[in-house]
């Protein structure tokens, strides 16, 4: 399968009209379009360590969550730093495709994927454009006891919470940056809601409990869900997913 027919089947099961409209994903690197694929690196985001792990293993395309060119590029130099990683990624004759907003929407995308590691049932979109998910814990739990749900499922080393101090059985959710989507999770129903970051100033005084958990932790399952897709396009393609925290924690 060549780069640019992999990209064909990604795009009809992730498709861009579920993009956000401030959005950049899809195409961002493609040097060699009908180049065919034998390895695909998977990653949250694509930095330096990715694009030299990509040419370390002879990955001819990466796949990333977040996108690789989100703002337009001036110019191309090595100087600045997503710049650099494109030349060197032409050089190397190595794609990128990044599915971001349309994948936070998809069904079976990063937010339905948050809810079934934290077993939730009867999953639904909120928010614009269905971005987000509420669904249905098993049972019904305290604050401390979805917090210590969601540590073990995410592998989060840590959450900042807001206890509204109410029991707990809906559960919304919004992979990365959520504090937009706060009162949209009130409107569906939620006795709690989950998102990477939603801000000092967002948590305070809210009737329902707010969860946060960090960016990375919340999205890091979309290399995993990403590979799982291209596995079912084309068996044959070997995958890897190359997900390190880029944020050290001390």
């Amino acid at each position: 399968m060549t780069v640019n027919a992999l990209y064909a089947a990604l795009d009809a099961r992730i498709p861009e009209a579920l993009r956000a409209a401030w959005d950049n994903d899809g195409k961002l690197c493609v040097p060699q379009g009908e180049r065919e694929l034998t390895k695909v690196l998977f990653c949250l985001d694509v930095t330096d360590g990715v694009v030299a792990r990509a040419k370390e293993t002879g990955a001819e395309l990466i796949i990333s969550h977040h996108p690789l060119i989100f703002s337009p590029l001036s110019s191309l130099t090595e100087e600045g730093a997503v710049a650099s990683r494109v030349l060197s990624l032409v050089k190397a004759g190595v794609a990128v495709f990044s599915f971001h907003t349309r994948f936070d929407a998809v069904a079976g995308g990063i937010n339905d994927g948050l809810c079934d590691l934290l077993s939730l049932s009867d999953a639904t979109p909120f928010g614009e454009g269905g971005l987000g998910r509420v669904g249905t814990l098993p049972e019904t739990m305290t604050a401390k006891a979805l917090c210590a749900l969601v540590k073990e499922a995410l592998g989060a080393p840590a959450l900042s919470v807001a206890d509204a101090g109410k029991p707990i059985r809906r559960v919304a959710v919004v992979g990365g940056e959520g504090k937009d989507e706060i009162g949209a999770a009130i409107a569906a129903g939620a006795d709690a809601y989950l998102s990477g970051r939603l801000g000092y100033h967002a948590m305070q005084d809210c009737p329902i409990t707010l969860i946060e958990a960090g960016h990375y932790y919340t999205e890091r399952h979309a290399g995993k869900l990403l590979a799982d897709l291209v596995k079912e396009i084309c068996p044959a393609l070997g995958c890897e997913i190359y997900t390190p925290n880029p944020i050290a924690l001390y």
